[in-house]
This record gives structure tokens, sequence and C-alpha cells, in this order.
């Protein structure tokens, strides 16, 4: 199985505003030989949140079989939602939350967890604006997306996640 490792930030310029993702995969073949490719989008209207995840689930997707994932991104939302066994606790409440609210992001959440199905996934935090060579490049590529002229609309942003 393929060790891969996923780098992910998300962006948005006010909350909700214009936003983008930035992701990098990365891994070795089996003759020693980098493989990188790049992901970004950006949305006229979405939240930060909403891109952290997009983020994660575009890299996910892009991978067309069973891999060992390693995502590195500076969202604690992102990673304690696993890490923490929130995720857990959320199917387990029908996407509630303790305070038997309903998750935010619930389209993103099932997607993620879809796209992470076929792999085996390990979260890892990463402090943002702190040096990390990928995470800054995933951060270059998330701004400058939701920088972006007539971007397409987050159709999935009901105006509060």
């Amino acid at each position: 199985m393929d060790k891969v490792f996923l780098y992910s930030d998300g962006s948005a310029r006010g909350n909700p505003g214009p936003g983008g993702y930035g992701t990098i995969l990365k891994f070795t073949d089996g003759n020693g030989v980098l493989h990188e490719k790049e992901f970004t989008e950006g949305f006229r209207l979405t939240t930060n949140n909403r891109m952290e995840l997009l983020g994660v689930i575009t890299g996910l997707e892009a991978l067309k079989y069973p891999c060992e994932v390693c995502v590195i991104s500076d969202s604690k939302y992102v990673v304690d939602a696993f890490e923490q066994k929130w995720v857990d606790s959320w199917l387990k409440n029908n996407f509630r939350t303790a305070a038997k609210k309903p998750v935010k992001n619930q389209d993103l959440w099932k997607r993620l967890l879809e796209a992470k199905k076929m792999h085996t996934v390990k979260f890892q935090w990463v402090k943002g604006h702190a040096g990390h060579p990928e995470n800054e490049r995933c951060d270059e590529l998330a701004t400058t997306s939701a920088d972006g002229d007539d971007l397409p609309e987050d159709t999935g942003f009901d105006g509060n996640g």
C-alpha cells in the first residue's frame, strides 16, 4: 500500500466570505521517484471550515486506489474531529452534537467520510504560519484562489457553517 502525504489548508476572506483551499499530495513510488500534485479552488461565499474540509476531501478523492494517507493540516476543526473522536459521536447521534444541535457542514463531513473509506488515514496537526513548507504552500494556494475573479458558488454553503 502506497504511503501518501496529504497537506491541506483552507482560507476565507471574512467568515463567511470568498474562500479557497490548497492541497498537496506527495508520495514516493517503488522506484524512489517523488510524485507531487497540487489542487486549489476558490468560491465566492463560504467559510474557512468548509474550505479546510474541502481541501482534505479533494486530496482523498484524487487517490484512485487504497493508500496509507497521512493528512497534515493546521485545522484543529478537521484534525480534532478524528483524533478526539467527535466524528464517532456524530455518527452515533445521527450527526447531532453533544448539545443535540445539527453538526455544521454535514454535507462535507459525509463526503469526507466517504472519501476516506478505502484508505487508512491518520490526521496530524501542524501549526499554521510557522514555516512548514507544504503548509505555507497550501496557504498560498488557498488565499490566491480566494482572491480570484468570477468565483463559483459553494453550493453546499447554507449561510452558517
